[in-house]
């Protein structure tokens, strides 16, 4: 039978916990307005599907949720001008942002307040850092790893203050801040908004790889923070498939392999790590 590793930390973190838990209670209230989420309450397909089924409806535009309808705000969040629009059309509003989220937010909010520019390590097109960037004034520069910081131009004469989306790698964080604080600006703000949750996945991850002969990383495939942990595994050179469900599982790769490792991001849910688990334990 082969030996499967599993990780602690795999599965829902608090921000996902919380942001279902919230949605949970308007599908299960007595009320009967229509329920939409602004964009996926979470990055997991399934997770998606089972409240599609439970009559939720998922939208990108304020344009399409009407008047005196429930619209709940993904564990992301959203920019500041779509809560304002959907807030005038009398929609209810119920706030699912992470926490997490919500204080990178507020801290970039002051630190713009304050007259600096935000230099934010994420991706651009991840819809938590659309809403961090509506926080921030119109200069604020995105960039996913140092070298594409390094090809920005930095105005010497302006303040800057750095931050990060919160599923990003802390190690590419620290090496982006001290590259900062050497060649931009010695006194430049350092604001580590990068998730413990985060972290602490990236770190049991890279433990289990140096133990096993594979690993699987089990979540959505738009996951951010389940594309980050497969890539940190491959960075230790453990071959490493990323899945969403056991029926993916790359069984010719894992054919007489002793040792799997097996970890899941922050918006997978149990029982779908469960039956990966079982797969693997059946070969």
């Amino acid at each position: 039978m082969t030996e499967v590793l599993r990780a602690e930390t795999a599965g829902f973190c608090m921000g996902v916990d919380l942001a279902l838990r919230k949605l949970n209670s308007q599908v299960e209230a007595k009320d009967t307005s229509p329920i939409f989420t602004f964009g996926p309450i979470i990055h997991n397909p399934q997770v998606l599907a089972h409240y599609a089924a439970r009559g939720v409806t998922e939208s990108e535009s304020p344009s399409t949720i009407p008047a005196q309808s429930r619209a709940v705000i993904r564990a992301h969040g959203i920019p500041r001008l779509l809560e304002d629009q959907l807030r005038s059309k009398g929609v209810t509003l119920v706030d699912a942002t992470c926490p997490k989220v919500k204080k990178a937010q507020l801290l970039i909010e002051k630190q713009t307040k304050q007259g600096r520019h935000l230099l934010l390590f994420g991706e651009s097109d991840h819809p938590e850092v659309k809403g961090l960037l509506s926080y921030a004034d119109a200069e604020a520069l995105v960039f996913d790893s140092l070298l594409q910081l390094q090809g920005k131009d930095l105005a010497p004469e302006k303040r800057y203050f750095l931050a990060s989306q919160t599923t990003q790698d802390r190690e590419e964080f620290r090496t982006i801040r001290d590259y900062l604080l050497e060649h931009v600006d010695a006194s430049m703000p350092i604001f580590d908004t990068i998730c413990d949750a985060t972290r602490e996945r990236q770190v049991e991850a890279k433990r289990i790889a140096k133990q096993v002969d594979y690993m699987i990383v089990v979540g959505g495939l738009t996951s951010g923070n389940t594309r980050r942990l497969a890539q940190v595994i491959t960075a230790q050179g453990t071959p490493c498939a990323h899945i969403e469900q056991a029926d993916e599982l790359p069984l010719p790769a894992l054919t007489g392999v002793q040792r799997i490792g097996l970890t899941a991001g922050a918006s997978t849910p149990k029982y779908i790590i469960d039956a990966v688990e079982n797969r693997l334990r059946e070969l």
